[in-house]
Protein backbone atom coordinates (compact mmCIF):
# COMPACT_ATOMS: atom_id res chain seq x y z
CA UNK A 1 0.00 0.00 0.00
CA UNK A 2 2.57 2.21 0.78
CA UNK A 3 4.23 2.10 -2.32
CA UNK A 4 0.58 2.58 -4.18
CA UNK A 5 0.83 5.74 -1.93
CA UNK A 6 3.74 7.14 -3.83
CA UNK A 7 2.42 6.27 -7.21
CA UNK A 8 -0.46 8.26 -5.97
CA UNK A 9 1.23 10.97 -5.52
CA UNK A 10 3.52 11.57 -7.89
CA UNK A 11 1.40 10.91 -11.17
CA UNK A 12 -0.66 14.24 -9.69
CA UNK A 13 2.97 16.10 -10.47
CA UNK A 14 4.01 17.35 -13.43
CA UNK A 15 7.45 16.04 -14.81
CA UNK A 16 10.53 18.30 -15.21
CA UNK A 17 13.08 17.03 -17.31
CA UNK A 18 16.56 18.31 -17.52
CA UNK A 19 17.57 19.46 -21.09
CA UNK A 20 20.85 17.99 -21.05
CA UNK A 21 23.35 18.45 -22.79
CA UNK A 22 21.80 22.20 -24.15
CA UNK A 23 21.53 23.53 -20.50
CA UNK A 24 23.71 22.49 -18.03
CA UNK A 25 22.97 21.07 -14.85
CA UNK A 26 23.17 22.53 -11.42
CA UNK A 27 25.01 20.50 -9.82
CA UNK A 28 25.46 20.70 -5.51
CA UNK A 29 28.45 21.96 -3.90
CA UNK A 30 31.93 19.36 -3.59
CA UNK A 31 30.60 17.55 -6.44
CA UNK A 32 33.43 15.06 -7.90
CA UNK A 33 33.92 15.15 -11.20
CA UNK A 34 37.71 14.78 -11.96
CA UNK A 35 40.81 15.43 -10.17
CA UNK A 36 43.11 18.71 -10.84
CA UNK A 37 46.69 18.92 -10.03
CA UNK A 38 48.69 21.68 -8.87
CA UNK A 39 52.51 20.84 -9.78
CA UNK A 40 53.87 23.59 -8.27
CA UNK A 41 52.67 22.40 -5.12
CA UNK A 42 53.56 18.65 -5.70
CA UNK A 43 56.94 18.09 -3.82
CA UNK A 44 56.28 13.88 -5.19
CA UNK A 45 56.10 12.73 -1.37
CA UNK A 46 54.24 9.39 -3.32
CA UNK A 47 51.61 9.71 -0.45
CA UNK A 48 48.96 9.78 -2.94
CA UNK A 49 50.11 7.23 -4.90
CA UNK A 50 51.04 4.50 -2.10
CA UNK A 51 47.22 4.94 -0.07
CA UNK A 52 45.50 4.88 -4.03
CA UNK A 53 43.60 1.68 -3.65
CA UNK A 54 43.10 0.94 -7.52
CA UNK A 55 46.78 1.58 -7.75
CA UNK A 56 45.75 4.42 -11.10
CA UNK A 57 48.28 7.21 -10.01
CA UNK A 58 51.72 7.10 -11.57
CA UNK A 59 54.38 9.04 -10.57
CA UNK A 60 58.00 9.67 -11.25
CA UNK A 61 60.67 12.04 -10.56
CA UNK A 62 64.38 13.09 -10.37
CA UNK A 63 66.29 14.47 -8.13
CA UNK A 64 68.32 18.02 -8.55
CA UNK A 65 70.80 19.51 -6.43
CA UNK A 66 70.20 23.18 -5.31
CA UNK A 67 73.20 25.64 -4.27
CA UNK A 68 72.21 27.16 -0.67
CA UNK A 69 74.21 30.06 0.17
CA UNK A 70 76.38 29.27 3.27
CA UNK A 71 76.02 25.95 3.21
CA UNK A 72 78.41 23.34 3.52
CA UNK A 73 77.22 21.20 0.31
CA UNK A 74 74.22 21.34 -1.93
CA UNK A 75 70.87 20.31 -0.97
CA UNK A 76 68.87 17.53 -3.28
CA UNK A 77 65.24 18.48 -4.19
CA UNK A 78 62.60 16.18 -6.00
CA UNK A 79 61.63 16.97 -9.09
CA UNK A 80 58.09 15.82 -10.72
CA UNK A 81 58.84 14.00 -14.28
CA UNK A 82 55.31 12.66 -14.40
CA UNK A 83 51.80 12.24 -12.93
CA UNK A 84 49.50 10.43 -14.10
CA UNK A 85 45.90 9.46 -13.25
CA UNK A 86 43.97 6.43 -15.50
CA UNK A 87 40.26 7.50 -14.69
CA UNK A 88 39.62 4.00 -16.19
CA UNK A 89 40.34 2.71 -12.92
CA UNK A 90 39.42 5.38 -10.65
CA UNK A 91 36.49 4.85 -8.39
CA UNK A 92 36.54 8.48 -7.05
CA UNK A 93 36.89 7.53 -3.79
CA UNK A 94 39.12 11.23 -3.16
CA UNK A 95 41.85 9.28 -0.92
CA UNK A 96 44.57 11.07 -2.97
CA UNK A 97 43.09 14.10 -2.56
CA UNK A 98 42.30 13.33 0.98
CA UNK A 99 45.87 11.96 1.95
CA UNK A 100 48.47 15.24 0.24
CA UNK A 101 50.18 17.41 2.67
CA UNK A 102 50.53 20.11 0.25
CA UNK A 103 47.00 20.40 -1.64
CA UNK A 104 48.33 19.87 -5.02
CA UNK A 105 45.11 17.58 -5.48
CA UNK A 106 41.65 19.24 -6.09
CA UNK A 107 38.38 18.52 -7.05
CA UNK A 108 36.72 19.63 -10.24
CA UNK A 109 32.81 19.25 -10.89
CA UNK A 110 33.86 18.47 -14.51
CA UNK A 111 32.31 15.49 -15.69
CA UNK A 112 32.44 15.55 -19.60
CA UNK A 113 35.65 13.79 -20.14
CA UNK A 114 34.21 10.50 -22.21
CA UNK A 115 36.42 9.23 -24.68
CA UNK A 116 35.74 6.85 -27.54
CA UNK A 117 39.36 5.06 -26.68
CA UNK A 118 39.69 3.60 -23.33
CA UNK A 119 43.42 4.67 -23.15
CA UNK A 120 42.19 8.40 -23.54
CA UNK A 121 41.29 8.04 -19.67
CA UNK A 122 44.89 7.89 -18.55
CA UNK A 123 45.48 12.06 -18.15
CA UNK A 124 49.23 13.22 -17.90
CA UNK A 125 50.60 16.14 -15.89
CA UNK A 126 49.67 18.77 -18.57
CA UNK A 127 45.98 17.62 -18.73
CA UNK A 128 45.71 17.30 -15.08
CA UNK A 129 46.99 21.13 -14.73
CA UNK A 130 43.73 22.36 -17.21
CA UNK A 131 41.44 20.89 -14.67
CA UNK A 132 42.69 23.63 -12.39
CA UNK A 133 40.69 26.47 -14.17
CA UNK A 134 37.51 24.69 -13.28
CA UNK A 135 38.10 24.45 -9.81
CA UNK A 136 35.38 26.29 -7.69
CA UNK A 137 36.49 28.42 -4.71
CA UNK A 138 36.52 26.86 -1.40
CA UNK A 139 33.77 27.87 0.58
CA UNK A 140 33.65 30.41 3.53
CA UNK A 141 34.83 29.09 6.53
CA UNK A 142 31.39 28.59 9.32
CA UNK A 143 31.81 31.06 11.63
CA UNK A 144 30.24 28.96 14.47
CA UNK A 145 32.12 25.95 13.91
CA UNK A 146 35.56 25.32 15.02
CA UNK A 147 38.44 26.85 13.71
CA UNK A 148 41.02 25.64 11.11
CA UNK A 149 44.34 23.74 12.44
CA UNK A 150 46.65 26.30 11.03
CA UNK A 151 44.88 29.11 12.49
CA UNK A 152 44.77 27.98 15.86
CA UNK A 153 48.76 27.39 15.88
CA UNK A 154 49.05 30.90 14.77
CA UNK A 155 47.25 32.05 16.92
CA UNK A 156 48.85 30.32 19.60
CA UNK A 157 52.79 31.79 18.37
CA UNK A 158 51.55 35.27 18.41
CA UNK A 159 50.34 35.00 22.09
CA UNK A 160 53.49 33.28 23.08
CA UNK A 161 56.27 35.35 24.43
CA UNK A 162 58.97 35.86 21.49
CA UNK A 163 61.76 37.63 23.99
CA UNK A 164 63.41 36.31 26.94
CA UNK A 165 62.65 39.49 28.49
CA UNK A 166 58.90 39.52 28.37
CA UNK A 167 59.41 35.38 30.19
CA UNK A 168 58.94 35.27 33.73
CA UNK A 169 62.00 34.89 35.35
CA UNK A 170 61.75 31.61 37.82
CA UNK A 171 63.48 32.44 41.34
CA UNK A 172 64.69 29.21 43.21
CA UNK A 173 65.71 29.38 46.85
CA UNK A 174 69.13 28.88 47.47
CA UNK A 175 70.23 25.47 49.69
CA UNK A 176 71.19 26.50 53.44
CA UNK A 177 73.89 24.89 55.48
CA UNK A 178 73.16 21.80 56.45
CA UNK A 179 71.15 20.90 60.11
CA UNK A 180 73.83 19.44 62.64
CA UNK A 181 73.66 15.98 63.15
CA UNK A 182 72.96 15.03 66.73
CA UNK A 183 76.09 12.97 68.01
CA UNK A 184 75.74 9.64 69.19
CA UNK A 185 77.79 6.22 68.97
CA UNK A 186 76.87 6.20 65.23
CA UNK A 187 77.69 9.14 64.25
CA UNK A 188 81.41 9.57 66.16
CA UNK A 189 82.16 6.33 64.81
CA UNK A 190 83.55 5.13 67.96
CA UNK A 191 82.12 2.09 69.27
CA UNK A 192 80.89 1.34 72.39
CA UNK A 193 83.06 -0.59 74.98
CA UNK A 194 82.05 -4.21 76.23
CA UNK A 195 80.83 -3.76 79.52
CA UNK A 196 81.68 -7.37 80.93
CA UNK A 197 80.14 -10.45 81.46
CA UNK A 198 76.96 -10.17 83.36
CA UNK A 199 75.48 -12.18 86.47
CA UNK A 200 74.31 -14.56 83.94
CA UNK A 201 77.37 -14.84 82.23
CA UNK A 202 79.38 -16.76 85.04
CA UNK A 203 79.00 -19.94 84.12
CA UNK A 204 76.19 -20.20 86.49
CA UNK A 205 78.68 -20.45 89.50
CA UNK A 206 77.91 -19.82 93.31
CA UNK A 207 79.19 -16.36 93.97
Amino acid sequence: MKGLAVTLKTMTRRSHTQQYPDVAPELPPRSRGVIALLTENCTVCMLCARECPDWCIYIDSHKEEVAVAGAARPRQRNVLDKFDIDFSLCMYCGICIEVCPFDALYWSPEFEYAEYDIKDLLHDRDHLGQWMATVPPPPAHDPHGEPAKEETTAARKAAAPTSSAARPTVVRPEPGPAAPRAAGPAASGVEPADPGPGPADDGGAPR
